[in-house]
């Protein structure tokens, strides 16, 4: 196993994922946040929830209601976070396009995640974009993890090849 890289200095206004802690923390962000598929803006909120863990960048959780009506369709199968308890996952709908699984939830999260509750992840990567305050993000390398990484923060961050042993 190789060790952990060597973690990027934060500048003036950044984070570095070196810096969230394990187990995570959660962070309300007052930022203006937005996913767009198909051409058509399916959520927008400025109430968002930042899960912040060591080594990657932050998921962000929107309001359910921050989504456009139909924009979100229950899909089948679920997964398990050690943290956070079980994921219920979601499609993601704009008139006719539709990505199977590209977001998830928590309906009854572990204890000290209770706050997840009602607020839907999504991945960037599958959407046409996710922009935080009109920044377009990037995803998290890799397509596994679902974090959004934006200009305020520094890495590395795990999800790309040779990372998951960190």
């Amino acid at each position: 196993m190789r060790p952990p890289p060597t973690p990027v200095r934060p500048g003036p206004g950044q984070e570095s994922v070196w810096d969230y802690p394990r187990p995570p923390r959660v962070a309300a962000d007052g930022r203006r946040v937005e996913v767009w598929l198909g051409g058509r803006r399916v959520a927008t909120t400025d109430r968002a929830l930042r899960v912040l863990e060591t080594s990657h960048p932050p998921t962000w959780y929107l309001p359910r209601d921050a989504f456009a009506p139909g924009a979100l369709r229950d899909a089948e199968g679920s997964s398990w976070c050690e943290w956070k308890g079980r994921a219920a996952y979601h499609d993601v709908v704009a008139g006719d396009v539709v990505v199977p699984r590209a977001a998830w939830s928590y309906p009854a999260p572990s204890a000290g995640f209770e706050i997840l509750a009602g607020s839907v992840a999504v991945m960037a990567a599958l959407v046409d974009r996710c922009t935080v305050d009109g920044e377009v993000v990037t995803p998290q390398p890799g397509g596994f993890y679902g974090g959004w990484v934006t200009a305020d923060v520094v890495g590395p961050f795990k999800g790309g090849p040779g990372t998951h042993g960190w």
